[in-house]
């Protein structure tokens, strides 16, 4: 158990790692310089004369293209940037954790199965579940289980082994379904910075005096589409991911337990079948080997 989570907590860091790491690798990609100025237009020479230089060129330099990536960080705003971007690195940490764990190859590994099968098929049974215990994987965590009761029958063994099968799936389903919930969540956000970005558009409108800023109306506008630009780009990976993993998780719940299911079958009839000279000890070994403890 100690092993398990130790895998755990070290998968999880890896994934924040990961994410921070793609994040860093964005904002210095999406980083670009002030623009040069610009050729005149059509060849027009510098005014001549005897004007100020300086004031001339100055009034010459367009102001550049802002950078894209910084225009949305700062339309964000302090509230709802900060709480999107924990909820964008917790996301994308949850999808790396489980791309990391439902594999096939993670939850029925070829390897264990081929040495579970030739060590049952040598009859050294109290081997078989000090493997099957040692291994983390699905597929050897549900045979430890159904091992644990095969004492009793084979329909106690298949029982305890069905149990673990669905305790496994409840722990993966429940990470799962935080991927549904940010992808509910994430529109919704959207939608109340619209409405916020929008009431400091028409606050500005309805200023009196000398009649709207239109910087300060921009700002507002600006960030009502961005608050919705991003809960909507949270929205999609997410809902996409969970579709995804609640597949790949249902595929591999179904192999595990027939597998699962196969070899403890196997098992049980090898202990039930006479062994070779001296075999007697070798028959009797199951009901003392899979008792757990």
């Amino acid at each position: 158990m100690g092993l398990a989570v130790g895998r755990s907590h070290g998968r999880l860091v890896a994934a924040l790692g990961l994410c921070l790491a793609l994040l860093f690798v964005f904002a210095v990609a999406s980083w670009q310089p002030a623009y040069a100025q610009d050729a005149p237009a059509g060849g027009e020479q510098p005014a001549a004369g005897g004007g100020d230089p300086a004031a001339a060129g100055g009034a010459a330099a367009p102001a550049g293209r802002p950078n894209l990536f910084w225009h949305i960080v700062k339309s964000a705003g302090i509230i709802f940037g900060p709480l999107l971007l924990l909820i964008s690195i917790g996301l994308v940490a949850l999808i790396v954790l489980l791309a990391m764990d439902l594999r096939m190859g993670v939850a029925i590994p070829p390897g264990f199965v081929e040495e579970f099968t030739d060590t049952v098929n040598k009859r050294k049974f109290k081997e078989a579940f000090d493997l099957a215990r040692n291994d983390n994987s699905y597929v050897a965590r549900v045979l430890t289980a159904g091992m644990g009761r095969l004492q009793y029958g084979i329909e106690d063994a298949r029982e305890a082994a069905y149990n673990m099968l669905e305790t496994i799936k409840a722990s993966k389903e429940q990470l799962i379904a935080y991927l549904g919930t940010v992808g509910t969540l994430g529109p919704l956000l959207g939608l109340v910075g619209t409405v916020f970005g929008m009431i400091l558009s028409f606050m500005e409108l309805g200023r009196g005096g000398t009649g709207p800023n239109a910087a300060k109306l921009a700002e507002g506008i600006s960030h009502a589409l961005v608050v919705t630009l991003l809960g909507v780009a949270l929205a999609v990976p997410a809902i996409f991911t969970h579709s995804v993993f609640k597949n790949r998780l249902q595929r591999i719940s179904m192999d595990t337990g027939n597998i699962a299911d196969d070899l403890l079958t196997q098992m049980y009839h090898n202990s039930k079948r006479p062994g070779a000279p001296g075999g007697s000890n070798a028959s009797a070994a199951p009901a003392g080997a899979i008792r757990p403890g």
